[in-house]
């Protein structure tokens, strides 16, 4: 794999959720110390790959159905990553040519590829704000710049919550975020659990947090839950990102991942 040349303000001594997550979808965005902490975690536990591809593909099944059904056109997707194949622009703008999409991230690299992510229809627009999920009120501020905060907004948090390890802060930026937004409103989210591998998922936090990553923290999927509170839950409710609403044969059961996802509307 040949090596890019890292531009300013990025670290590659230090490995990054973003490149690592790259990695494992196949990307070539990452560097070398990406990939090893990366293949540690695969040798301890090489359903992280499947789990990975299969958080994306909840995104775009979310995406869809919020654009193509619910009648959503303003999303903020918070915790972008690296750009990739169907991003959520893509996914929205296939469904509703008007859609409206702001991408958030506060990773350098990110930065530099979201001329990627700024692509859209003519009939609809997409932005970035390069900020923290930590301080709300800014995304909110920059984000009133290219949508229309008088109408519904679709939030999604795909597996960045997690990063947020206090539990009273990380609920209290979610309701932050919802109070910005009118009802109709939506809230899309995934994150780590232990409930199928148990101790591997644990023990892969001790490697991931001890790598020089932002340090992550597993929550049951009744905690992942408390982050809808107030909201209408849409079916199936909170679930395996695999078990929501899956692309597959009737009667097929895909199998579980340790990331549990679901979207609720603001009433």
């Amino acid at each position: 794999m040949s090596e890019q040349r890292p531009g300013p303000g990025i670290d590659t001594n230090v490995s990054h959720v973003a490149r690592i997550w790259n990695y494992w979808l196949g990307g070539k965005d990452n560097y070398p110390v990406d990939r090893e902490v990366g293949d540690q975690i695969l040798g301890m536990l090489p359903d992280v790959a499947r789990l990975a591809r299969a958080s994306r593909l909840f995104l775009n099944r979310v995406v869809w159905h919020l654009a193509a059904e619910a009648g959503v056109r303003q999303f903020i997707d918070i915790g972008t990553g690296l750009p990739t194949v169907d991003n959520t622009h893509e996914v929205a703008q296939r469904a509703a040519p008007e859609s409206r999409i702001v991408y958030v991230d506060n990773d350098p690299l990110v930065l530099e590829h979201a001329k990627a992510l700024l692509t859209s229809t003519p009939e609809g627009r997409t932005a970035y704000i390069h900020a923290d999920l930590r301080d709300p009120g800014t995304i909110l501020e920059a984000a009133a710049e290219t949508l229309d905060f008088g109408k519904p907004v679709a939030f999604t948090l795909m597996g960045i919550l997690e990063f947020i390890p206090d539990d009273d802060q990380a609920y209290g930026i979610v309701r932050a975020l919802l109070d910005g937004v009118p009802p109709g409103s939506y809230l899309a989210l995934f994150d780590g659990t232990n409930v199928v591998h148990g101790a591997a998922s644990d023990r892969i936090v001790e490697v991931w947090n001890a790598s020089g990553n932002a340090p992550l923290v597993l929550r049951t999927p009744e905690q992942i839950g408390r982050f809808f509170d107030g909201l209408e839950l849409v079916e199936p409710g909170i679930v395996p990102v695999t078990h929501w609403r899956p692309d597959t044969a009737a009667g097929a059961e895909p199998e579980p991942v340790d990331a549990y996802g679901a979207v609720g509307r603001k009433p």
